[in-house]
């Protein structure tokens, strides 16, 4: 994008930076001013887009008022406007004006935290907050950093159950042996999202020891408390290892109830 679509990749200037970056908080502005005006689901067909895009890309860059009416034109029809005040499907997902700020800087920076030295701030300030919120949740000692414990923010939800369910197996297969990987069971319930058959997958956890347990509308959709006990008292008594129990809140339920 050169700004004027004339000929040729121009990289920006820091003027351009100032002149686009507010044309496109403008655009943010008015989207989130006007939101309430599209229809919260997408009205489109499968496949819309295609036929609206060409088959290649373009040989030459466009303007950013160009992309965004292809944004206003194209995209905005085909999305389920998740930032509504009238959605309330899936789950909760809203984002703020401070977030974008943050969002903005934290590209501004694009550091690669995967190790301290890569970028020492990076890893520091992830740990200082959250703590920060292990506080706020009256965690105790022992899941805060200066401790055995510590967060780390994932990219997903997905990504932080296999995360922690491939840290719970590594814990107990130093304890019981690596050869009983195959002993391994994990709980859910059948309210709990795919992610954590996908995760068990990931981690050889055989698809059979991955218990979902059924509830119903007598608990609010919550794991009582005896049918979690009495699912471990079988495996156990038939040899498994249970290791990992995941709750579910999908439907405002308290785990376990």
């Amino acid at each position: 994008m050169d700004g004027e679509g004339g000929g040729g990749l121009k990289p920006m200037d820091s003027e351009q930076l100032r002149e686009y970056g507010h044309q496109m908080v403008d655009f943010i502005a008015d989207y989130y001013k006007n939101i309430e005006n599209y229809p919260v689901l997408s009205q489109v067909e499968p496949g819309y887009l295609r036929r609206l895009l060409p088959d290649a890309a373009p040989n030459q860059p466009e303007s950013l008022q160009n992309v965004l009416d292809d944004v206003q034109s194209k995209i905005l029809p085909g999305v389920t406007h998740w930032q509504s005040p009238n959605f309330y499907a899936y789950y909760p997902s809203n984002s703020s004006v401070a977030g974008f700020l943050g969002e903005m800087l934290s590209a501004a920076i694009n550091m690669v935290g995967f190790s301290w030295i890569t970028s020492p701030a990076a890893t520091e300030l992830e740990m200082i907050v959250l703590d920060w919120l292990g506080k706020l949740l009256k965690l105790p000692q022992e899941f805060l950093s200066p401790g055995h414990g510590g967060g780390v923010i994932q990219g997903t939800a997905s990504e932080a159950v296999l995360v922690v369910l491939l840290a719970a197996r590594d814990k107990t297969l130093r304890r019981v042996g690596k050869s009983a990987l195959g002993k391994l069971v994990v709980y859910g319930s059948d309210q709990t999202h795919s992610a954590l058959q996908k995760a068990c997958q990931i981690g050889g956890v055989h698809p059979e020891n991955c218990r979902l347990l059924k509830t119903d509308s007598s608990t609010n959709y919550a794991l009582p408390p005896e049918i979690v006990s009495e699912a471990i008292s079988h495996d156990i008594s038939i040899g498994l290892i249970p290791f990992f129990l995941c709750g579910t809140s999908s439907c405002c339920l308290v785990e376990v109830d």
